[in-house]
């Protein structure tokens, strides 16, 4: 029997330089509590370190913060930089917030792409695959092992154990994000799932999904119940209104991507997020009145399998009123009909 869709939001919590960030963060926790209220399956939230010329909230305080305002949703690490981190302090982190979070914890990863973080942390561009791979085998085996003793290129554990242990069981769901067709199979074999990426084609991501599942089946391992995709997503009462509305703002978000280097993380062929609005957003982004953001939402069920859709809604500078007012149509106008 096929999953009921689910709906989530990406709180991508990007502000220009100027702004109080202690007005949006009130803005943000009020969308948590609406989105709570309206039924929202999930809320998720990225990790990037100087974020300059833009300001972010970090991902594991906002996240500790955010789960008592939504207290039905789950929470979503979408993503961490598994690369950078030490994978004790990444495990028993993410131990106390499922614990804190009655469970509710998903455990997003993946590599990142920014040399400003690569830099800063220490770790060279050449080291994260296999810092990522040996990280996520430790991550994995302190919430499932009783003591863990592991050697790794940047750590050591020596009967390392998590001080709290994690509430699902075996493990918080762990989804790992992939833009480039090596990273889609590695996906395939060390998670639970594959996340969608937000910035591909759906042709593209369509040639990977034959590549995903091929790689399922080359290891015995069972398509997932719960497939994930990030999209970019806004809904008004008409189609000229929406793109009215948020064709500006999707765009300043692309051209901050193209200055972090994004483009060049992405799938050959399809690394190109320079071009104009309309072109971007073709096959991209679910922009435009009820019936078309439900129609192509079902479009990406059907083709891609996907079950979990999580939106992108508030591009740079959105004001919070249009935020809302997508949050509250797509709730009761879009969801009924995909269901």
């Amino acid at each position: 029997m096929a999953q009921e869709m689910r709906f989530g939001v990406m709180q991508r919590g990007v502000f220009p330089w100027e702004e109080d960030m202690r007005a949006r963060f009130h803005e943000l926790m009020e969308q948590a509590r609406i989105l709570d209220k309206l039924g929202y399956d999930s809320l998720t939230t990225g990790s990037h370190f100087s974020t300059y010329p833009n300001r972010e909230f970090m991902q594991i305080p906002y996240l500790c913060r955010v789960m008592s305002e939504a207290p039905n949703m789950r929470l979503n690490a979408g993503i961490v930089l598994l690369s950078l981190h030490n994978p004790l302090e990444v495990a028993e982190n993410f131990a106390a917030m499922d614990v804190m979070s009655g469970g509710r914890m998903i455990f997003g990863c993946a590599l990142g792409y920014r040399d400003v973080e690569y830099k800063a942390f220490g770790v060279r561009k050449g080291e994260g695959v296999a810092r990522f791979e040996e990280n996520l085998e430790a991550v994995k085996r302190l919430w499932t092992e009783e003591k863990v003793s592991m050697a790794g290129s940047h750590f050591e554990l020596d009967e390392a154990v998590v001080s709290v242990p994690v509430q699902q069981v075996p493990h918080p769901p762990i989804w790992i994000g992939a833009n480039v067709d090596n990273a889609v199979r590695r996906a395939a074999r060390l998670g639970d799932c594959w996340y969608l990426n937000p910035h591909q084609k759906l042709e593209t991501l369509t040639r990977q999904m034959d590549l995903y599942r091929a790689e399922l089946d080359r290891l015995g391992k069972p398509f997932p119940q719960e497939v994930p995709i990030r999209r970019e997503v806004f809904c008004a009462r008409s189609h000229d209104q929406a793109v009215e509305i948020a064709a500006p703002y999707m765009k300043r978000q692309y051209d901050l991507y193209q200055a972090w280097g994004q483009n060049k993380a992405m799938a050959k062929g399809d690394q190109d997020i320079t071009m104009d609005y309309h072109d971007l957003a073709r096959d991209r982004f679910i922009v435009g009145d009820p019936d078309e953001v439900a129609e192509e939402m079902l479009r990406y069920h059907s083709v891609l399998g996907v079950n979990h859709i999580i939106m992108s809604v508030q591009g740079v500078g959105m004001p919070q009123a249009q935020v809302l007012d997508t949050f509250h149509l797509m709730a009761e106008e879009v969801f009924p009909k995909v269901q």
